[in-house]
C-alpha cells in the first residue's frame, strides 16, 4: 500500500535533490530468506530504582535497531545519511519490539519525541529511541540483606516470529553499553551482559528474545546500622539484668519488657519494607534469634524470682517450726540467706564461731543449725540431718552467675556461625 511520497522540495531535512521515494509499511524483502535480520544495541543511561516490595526495577536506556530496507535507498554522491525525527516513523515499517514482563514504559517526549531515524544511501536504517521502562525482576530474599540479585530486561518482536524477523545483538556483548556513573544507593552493580534465546508460545510459535542481564550486590552497611547493631545492643542490654539485685523487681522487669518491645519494633520495621514472602530470610534468622535471647533473659528472671520466693517461704516455715530460744529476744531474728550482722552472730548463746557459716559460703550455701541450748552435741547433729537442717547448693544467685557466662558465650557463637554462613 502506497502511503507517502517524499521529495526533496517538500522536506529540507532530506538534503538530496533527486530523492523521490514511495515508502511502504509492509515488511521489507530479505534476499537471504523470509526472516528480516534486525540488529539491536542498547546504551543504558541510568538504573533508576530497585523495589523489593514490588519486585521490579526501572531503567532508562537508548534502544537502537539496525536493518536494511532497499525501498529506502537513494542515490547520493557524498554517501551521507539522512536523519529524520519521529514524524516519519509512523509512515514506514519499523520493528515491533516490545519489553517482555514490563509493567510500565514510555518514550520520552521533552521537548519533542526522543526518536531518531537515520537512513543511509544503500537502504540501511538506524532507528533509535530513548525509553524508560519498569520491568519485573524475580528476586530471591533467602539471603537478604546479604544477597545478590540478577535481573533481566527482555526484548522481543510482538507480531513476527523467528521465520519473519530475526532479532540479534548487533555486536554480541559489545552491543550493551553502560554509563560509568551509574550507581544505586543500596546496590553495587557488578556486571552487565547480554544473552539471546528462542521463546515459544503455544498459539503463535517461536520468537527471538534478547536479554539484558545485570547482577546487583546489596550494600550491607546500611542494614548493619539500622538493623544488626540495634538488635545486638538490645540483646546486650538484656544481659544487664543479670547484674541487678534479684530483689529489685521493678528494675529487672521494666528492663526486660523494654528490650522485648524494642526487638518487636525492629522486626516489624524490617518486614514493613519487604514483600510478604513465604520463606525465611537471613535477617529474620538473626532478629528472631536475638528476640529469643531477649525473651529468655526475661524468663531467667522469672525463674530467679520464683526460686527466691520458694526459698523465703521455706525459711519462714522453718522459723515458725523451730523458733530460736538461744538467748535472743523473740523479735530479733537471723536472716537465713547469710545476710546477718556480726553482732547478731556473736550474741547467739551456745554456739561457737566455728559453728557459724564462713563468709565465703554465705553467698553460695546456707546451713541452718538450730537447737535447744540444753541438748547434747550428738542430738544437735541428728536434728541437723533429720528435721532442722537445710542446704541449698544452688540458690537464685547461682542462676544469675551462670547466665552471665552462658548468654554472652552462646550469642557470640551464634554470630560466628551466622556471619560465616551468610557472608
Amino acid at each position: 500500500i502506497s502511503l507517502l511520497a517524499v521529495s526533496s522540495s517538500q522536506s529540507p531535512v532530506l538534503g538530496a535533490k533527486f530523492v523521490h521515494k514511495i515508502i511502504y509499511i509492509s515488511k521489507p524483502y530479505s534476499p537471504t530468506g523470509p526472516a528480516i535480520p534486525v540488529g539491536v544495541d542498547v546504551q543504558v543511561e541510568s538504573l533508576d530504582s530497585i523495589s523489593e516490595v514490588d519486585m521490579d526495577f526501572t531503567m532508562t536506556l537508548y534502544l537502537r535497531h539496525y536493518w536494511k530496507d532497499e525501498r529506502l535507498s537513494f542515490p547520493s554522491t557524498t554517501n551521507k545519511s539522512m536523519t529524520f525525527d519521529g514524524r516519519l516513523v509512523k509512515k514506514i515499517w519499523v520493528p515491533d519490539v516490545f519489553f517482555v514482563h514490563s509493567k510500565r514504559s514510555f518514550i520520552h517526549d521533552t521537548t519533542t519525541d526522543n526518536i531518531m531515524l537515520r537512513v543511509f544511501p544503500d537502504g540501511h536504517v538506524l532507528y533509535s529511541m530513548r525509553i524508560t521502562v519498569t520491568a519485573m525482576c524475580n528476586m530471591d530474599f533467602s539471603r537478604f540483606p546479604l544477597d545478590s540479585q540478577t535481573c533481566s530486561l527482555e526484548l522481543e518482536s510482538y507480531a513476527y516470529t523467528d521465520e519473519d524477523l530475526m532479532l540479534y545483538w548487533k555486536n554480541g556483548n559489545e552491543s550493551l553499553k553502560t554509563d560509568e556513573k551509574i550507581s544505586l544507593s543500596q546496590f553495587l552493580i557488578q556486571k552487565f551482559h547480554t544473552t539471546s534465546r528462542l521463546a515459544f508460545y503455544s498459539s503463535t510459535g517461536w520468537y527471538n528474545r534478547l536479554y539484558i542481564n545485570f547482577t546487583l550486590r546489596r550494600h550491607i552497611f546500611f542494614f548493619l546500622l539500622q538493623t544488626y547493631f540495634p538488635a545486638t545492643l538490645m540483646v546486650m542490654l538484656s544481659w544487664v539484668s543479670f547484674w541487678i539485685d534479684r530483689r529489685a523487681v521493678p528494675a529487672r522487669v521494666s528492663l526486660g519488657i523494654t528490650t522485648v518491645l524494642t526487638m518487636s519494633t525492629i522486626i516489624t520495621g524490617v518486614n514493613a519494607s519487604m514483600p510478604r514472602v513465604s520463606y525465611i530470610k537471613a535477617v529474620d534468622i538473626y532478629l528472631w534469634v536475638s528476640f529469643v535471647f531477649v525473651f529468655l533473659s526475661v524468663l531467667e528472671y522469672a525463674a530467679v524470682n520464683y526460686l527466691t520466693t520458694v526459698q523465703e517461704r521455706k525459711e519462714r516455715k522453718l522459723q515458725e517450726r523451730f523458733p530460736c530460744t538461744c538467748g535472743i529476744p523473740h523479735s530479733k531474728t537471723m536472716m537465713l540467706d547469710g545476710n546477718y550482722s556480726e553482732s547478731d552472730a556473736n550474741s547467739l548463746a551456745g554456739y561457737t564461731r566455728n559453728q557459724m557459716v564462713p563468709e565465703e559460703e554465705k553467698q553460695e550455701k546456707m546451713v541452718v543449725h538450730l537447737a535447744m541450748s540444753n541438748e547434747s552435741h550428738s542430738s544437735r547433729k541428728r536434728g541437723l540431718k533429720g528435721h532442722v537442717g537445710l542446704r541449698i547448693i544452688q540458690n537464685s544467685h547461682a542462676i544469675d552467675k551462670y547466665s552471665r557466662l552462658i548468654f554472652p558465650g552462646t550469642y557470640i557463637f551464634f554470630n560466628l556461625i551466622y556471619w560465616s554462613v551468610f557472608s
